[in-house]
């Protein structure tokens, strides 16, 4: 895959979720792409950008323990981006 083919205007993420909500009995608040996406980036600059994919599965994996409620998933979200804003690497 080249990196032009990469780069895809936001109309192609539109429609990827939409077929993700389609295909898994999703609604646009099971899916919230705003949420996530700024979670990424806030996780990217707070702590490292290999980082914002691992956190956004755990913050999906820590809704989906806590019941699996939109709410659940805004909770977790805020979590995660509250100890990105906080991260100071030691190591």
């Amino acid at each position: 895959m080249s990196e032009q083919s990469r780069t895809l205007p936001p109309e192609a993420l539109d429609a990827w979720a939409a077929a993700l909500r389609e295909r898994f009995g999703l609604s646009a608040e099971d899916l919230p792409v705003a949420l996530i996406l700024d979670l990424a980036r806030d996780v990217a600059v707070g702590v490292a950008r290999p980082a914002a994919p691992f956190s956004a599965f755990a913050a999906g994996l820590v809704a989906g323990r806590a019941g699996g409620s939109p709410e659940d998933t805004t909770a977790a979200v805020a979590a995660i981006t509250e100890m990105a804003a906080q991260w100071e690497y030691e190591g």
